[in-house]
């Protein structure tokens, strides 16, 4: 189900910046105010995951790209993954949140070269490390 929402140019322009030019650490999307456009909410340069998670709002939804970098086990080396965040924590507003769902796939698709995805609706869910599945653990797949 789509939402007729659209992807702000500025979106792809912001993606390509942080994928390519690896300037960029992450990005934050939202929905304008009138809901009809997915908008860049941030930018950060930072390499601090934790600076990432401040940024995730606890009562309303995101969509986020994260460019994660680990090191694969048994000498694979430093390894990169774009990872995108579906953020819906559970306190948000129940029409906020079926919005931001039905909103997801257009800046997905529009997202070309993301690995991984990760569904978020509380903190734990979005930890780099934590005692369920991590982020890390579910980038690290395949790498």
């Amino acid at each position: 189900m789509s939402s007729g929402v659209a992807v702000n140019p500025d979106c792809i322009t912001q993606y390509s910046t942080l994928k390519l030019g690896k300037k960029l650490k992450y990005i934050i999307y939202s929905l304008n105010k009138d809901n009809t456009e997915i908008v860049v909410e941030k930018t950060s340069e930072s390499h601090n995951y934790d600076d990432f998670l401040q940024d995730l709002p606890e009562t309303e939804c995101r969509w986020a790209v994260y460019d994660l970098e680990f090191e694969k086990e048994e000498g694979g080396g430093k390894r990169n993954k774009l990872v995108f965040f579906s953020w819906a924590p559970d306190n948000a507003k129940i029409k906020a949140k079926m919005v931001a769902a039905s909103s997801k796939d257009a800046l997905r698709r529009a997202l070309v070269g993301i690995a991984t995805e990760i569904q978020g609706n509380e903190f734990s869910e979005v930890a780099l490390k934590s005692s369920s599945l991590s982020v890390l653990e579910k980038a690290s797949r395949g790498a």
